[in-house]
């Protein structure tokens, strides 16, 4: 692979890594399998573009996060009020969002935004001609790190600990006079805030949004976080700061390995089918390791 190639991996790996972060927050802390991204994500998405044609860019990306935020509220509210399961939830208010991204866009299925003023373009015109070739890059990485960073502190505060115990024990929370019910809606809240900010942040970056760019967001975001808890050793000793690392790492190596099978010729078609692999892959990593530990002991025994 080219450098070139190899640096916009990374962009956009690291953008992505908000998805892997949100669902790191969703999936990881609070247990639930909340299908909301995929909609969430493509939301954020509709509402960067429609602002950012306005001539708002970064008011694009605070109205992004507000209304993915939004999309995380009626989720949590199908979950706790109306008591349907979380995977039913997160489905019901994925389809939904698909005619409220539409309406954001206009009713159109994709917007473009060449030749137009976007926050990555507005920063390399800030910054030195020297450095500008990376500023695509460090926006990016500027982006994730802080996310990262205010929701390795946000999960250390009192709500961010009762967020944790609520999805270790709710019967526990529940004693200690926590609502769960509200800790379930601020964690699912901020879980598709990150994944919309992602989206946003992606649209800018392609300059362009589409209507079916969700799809299969949940599966991407799982694989980088996944292959990040891998790489970071998060599934064996588990802790916040591992767990936000591993979402970083994880979306710029899955992007890398993404980058590296097009460049193999693979097909865009079989990109999902690579995506879904590589997650079944990584799931299953220590428990094939732990096969070939035994079975390597079996025969030297023998």
């Amino acid at each position: 692979m080219s450098l070139l190639l190899v640096r916009g991996a990374v962009e956009q790996g690291l953008i992505y890594s908000l998805v892997a972060l949100g669902l790191y927050l969703s999936f990881r802390t609070l247990n639930i399998a909340d299908m909301t991204v995929d909609g969430s994500y493509t939301l954020g998405a509709a509402v960067s573009a429609a602002l950012t044609a306005a001539g708002h860019p970064f008011l694009a990306l605070f109205c992004a996060v507000l209304a993915g935020a939004g999309a995380g509220l009626i989720s949590a509210f199908l979950q706790t009020k109306l008591k349907i399961q979380s995977i039913l939830a997160g489905i019901v208010t994925m389809t939904a969002l698909y005619s409220v991204n539409l309406r954001a866009m206009g009713g159109r299925a994709n917007l473009t935004l060449l030749r137009l003023d976007t926050v990555f373009s507005l920063l390399k015109s800030a910054l030195p001609r020297a450095v500008q070739p990376w500023a695509r890059l460090l926006a990016a990485a500027g982006a994730a790190i802080t996310v990262g960073l205010l929701l390795v502190f946000f999960l250390r505060t009192r709500l961010g600990l009762s967020i944790r115990a609520t999805g270790d024990n709710p019967r526990m929370v529940s004693a200690s006079s926590i609502n769960p019910q509200y800790t379930i809606t601020v964690g699912l809240c901020l879980g598709n805030a990150m994944p919309a900010l992602s989206g946003a942040l992606i649209t800018q970056y392609q300059q362009f949004c589409d209507i079916t760019m969700g799809t299969g967001m949940v599966v991407i975001g799982l694989a980088s976080l996944i292959i990040g808890e891998v790489l970071t050793g998060a599934m064996r000793w588990p802790s916040v700061r591992r767990g936000v690392s591993a979402a970083l790492l994880g979306g710029a190596v899955y992007w890398l390995i993404i980058a590296g099978a097009i460049s193999s010729s693979v097909s865009a078609n079989d990109l999902k089918l690579l995506s879904a692999l590589i997650v079944a892959s990584a799931i299953s990593w220590p428990v094939l390791v732990s096969r070939v530990k035994f079975a390597l002991r079996k025969k030297a025994n023998h």
